[in-house]
Parts: C-alpha cells; sequence; structure tokens
C-alpha cells in the first residue's frame, strides 16, 4: 500500500535539524487534525494553507512533497 504524505513526512522528523522540512515534520507531528491518511495534494495543501500557523511558507511543503514523490518512485 502507498505511504500517505504523513507518513513519508514522518521520516523526515528529526529535532536536532534547523532544515525548513525537519521543522515542518516536527511540527506536524504535533498537529492533532493534521490529514494523516492521504496522499491526495489538494486537501494537505488546502489544511496546511488554513490551519498550519507553523509552516511559515508553502513553498516548504511544495519541496516536502516533491521529496514525497521521489520516495514513492
Amino acid at each position: 500500500m502507498r505511504k500517505s504524505f504523513y507518513e513519508y513526512l514522518m521520516t523526515e522528523r528529526n529535532p536536532d535539524s534547523h532544515s525548513e522540512i525537519a521543522e515542518f515534520a516536527n511540527n506536524a507531528f504535533f498537529d492533532n487534525l493534521f490529514p494523516k491518511h492521504t496522499n491526495d495534494f489538494d486537501l494537505v495543501s488546502k489544511y496546511l494553507e488554513e490551519n498550519a500557523s507553523y509552516l511559515p511558507s508553502m513553498t516548504i511543503f511544495d519541496e516536502a512533497w516533491n521529496k514525497y514523490l521521489e520516495y514513492l518512485d
């Protein structure tokens, strides 16, 4: 079964890293409402735009999504 974006993002968690994607992953881990079981770009993007004050730029999400797509290949 294909991993959800959230499942992939959790592989990027690293509390000792200051990379933008690691910080995004660390914060998403504590976001109880994050859409954890989907791989739908539009659904995750809309959620982040409307609810994720911890994400300073959607460019970080775009970079993480591209890494996710590479991971799936």
